[in-house]
């Protein structure tokens, strides 16, 4: 196989020299020599001499069926078709990488883009005790029949946020918490377990996600920019909307209505629980009563003083 080949090529390769031979001898012809028969373009064929004079024919039609048959031309078909693969593969992953995440993974990401803007101000990325909260919180979701629940908290080195539950991904939470906060209340695990226990009913009933949400923020999602400019515009103002909620408005008094009522039905089941979780809101009640740096606690949850009389049993007149 492989002399046939190299035979192959020593015969493509005479043809040029031949043909410049053939012209060569043209040229060099005395005019009482008789012409010769031109080689026509378009034959398949072409005349040479061998050593004894006599001449030979080159049928290049049977060429071509020899390097079909050693398979050559299936190769470079087969070469081609990679290259065309490969730029094709290329070009998809060039494009992947203006690719925006989907509604599946964009709040995980957007939340952490908001974290690490406000990384300054929340003190999030400090050193801080290792309290285990993650351990004990999973203990307590498990407590209350949520498995396999994915969940990422950040103390905060602030007073600028007690507490809350940032947009995430779907069966993912992540939560945030103030260590000045728990020191000043001197919070056990089972307190902290409650109060994050309340943002996560939160989060499951997507009140701040809802608030988040728009056309705008839906149609960003999942789309591709490749091409295009980025929408900085549309990122800035909703992360924007964070700062209000966590901020400034907070969460509204029927949504605290309902999260409270909530607490109470689900934590009933365990008495000793739900009267910790009744003193805790006592706690903080007095708290933002007398402590300036929590008056706006109210504003964000409004307010413990309602949720102690929400949980409170009424008294009844006989």
């Amino acid at each position: 196989m492989m002399k046939k080949k190299c035979l192959i090529a020593l015969l493509l390769l005479s043809v040029p020299f031949l043909a410049n031979s053939s012209e060569e001898a043209k040229d060099s012809k005395s005019p009482h020599e008789t012409k010769s028969e031109p080689v026509k373009a378009d034959s398949a064929e072409v005349k040479t001499e061998n050593k004894e004079g006599t001449k030979e024919l080159l049928d290049f039609s049977s060429i071509k069926d020899i390097i079909k048959q050693d398979g050559l031309e299936g190769e470079l078909k087969k070469k081609q078709d990679e290259k065309r693969k490969f730029l094709s593969d290329k070009k998809l992953k060039d494009m992947k990488r203006f690719n925006i995440p989907n509604q599946d993974t964009f709040w995980s990401f957007f939340s952490e883009l908001w974290l690490v803007k406000n990384a300054t101000l929340l003190k999030w990325d400090i050193h801080k005790p290792d309290f285990e909260l993650e351990k004990a919180f999973t203990s307590f979701l498990e407590s209350q029949g949520h498995y396999e629940t994915k969940i990422k908290i950040l103390l905060l080195d602030s007073v600028e946020i007690t507490h809350a539950s940032l947009p995430s991904n779907s069966d993912e939470y992540i939560f945030i918490i103030s260590l000045p906060f728990i020191r000043t209340l001197d919070l056990s695990k089972v307190e902290i377990s409650l109060i994050l226990f309340e943002d996560f009913i939160r989060a499951k009933k997507g009140y701040f996600k809802n608030y988040i949400t728009d056309k705008e923020l839906d149609s960003f999602m999942g789309s591709n920019f490749n091409g295009k400019p980025f929408d900085k515009k549309l990122v800035d103002t909703h992360l924007k909307k964070y700062n209000q909620v966590l901020f400034e408005k907070g969460f509204n008094f029927q949504e605290q209505f309902e999260t409270t009522k909530e607490m109470d039905v689900l934590l009933k089941n365990d008495l000793k629980i739900w009267n910790t979780y009744l003193t805790l809101i006592e706690k903080i009640d007095t708290l933002t009563k007398n402590n300036t740096l929590y008056k706006k606690y109210g504003q964000i949850y409004p307010s413990p003083e309602l949720q102690l009389n929400w949980l409170r049993p009424k008294n009844t007149i006989l």
